[in-house]
């Protein structure tokens, strides 16, 4: 089963490392993983989208991620109501014949055209790892020729609680 863990760590050389060696050992693939600064100076958020096969195998590597010094905080959201979202840059080829049907399978997705060039354009398109993938599946016929993606970004809506928080301060 697919799991959405949210952490806020300290913003230090290594940590990124040790987390995903944490995540090697114990046999788990990172599907995603995207690390950026947070709202409190000197923090960082992660998001990893993991597989696991059992609640108990995530219960397992909440409580691993919990035990490691530079992690503030660790929040399993899979269940919780997300924001959650992507960002794919794809290179398509493009012609002057396909360019319209192409801009016309962009438009329905809210992607943008950034770069052109004549044989091909760059699209950007931000959504749901669902959404880039109903995209790609579309855009696919006229040939891909590149494709990068961030990995899932998330956090829960609103105002819920989250849980499993580990340390509840701020660096000075």
């Amino acid at each position: 089963m697919k799991r959405i863990i949210s952490l806020l760590v300290l913003n230090k050389p290594g940590v990124l490392n040790r987390i995903t060696n944490l995540f090697s050992k114990r046999n788990y693939n990172i599907e995603s993983i995207s690390v950026g600064l947070s709202e409190q100076e000197g923090m960082s958020r992660i998001t990893c989208v993991i597989y696991v096969e059992s609640e108990q195998q995530s219960e397992q590597i909440t409580k691993q991620l919990n035990k490691q010094v530079d992690i503030l905080k660790v929040t399993d959201i899979t269940n919780q109501a997300v924001v959650a979202r992507e960002l794919a840059l794809i290179k398509v080829q493009s012609n002057p014949h396909t360019r319209n049907e192409i801009y016309s399978l962009i438009e329905p997705f809210r992607a943008s055209v950034i770069d052109v060039s004549k044989d091909s354009l760059v699209i950007q398109i931000t959504g749901e790892s669902e959404k880039i993938e109903a995209f790609l599946e579309l855009i696919k016929p006229y040939g891909i020729k590149e494709i990068a993606r961030t990995g899932t970004t998330a956090f829960p809506r609103g105002t819920q609680r989250q849980s499993q928080q580990k340390h509840n301060f701020s660096i000075v």
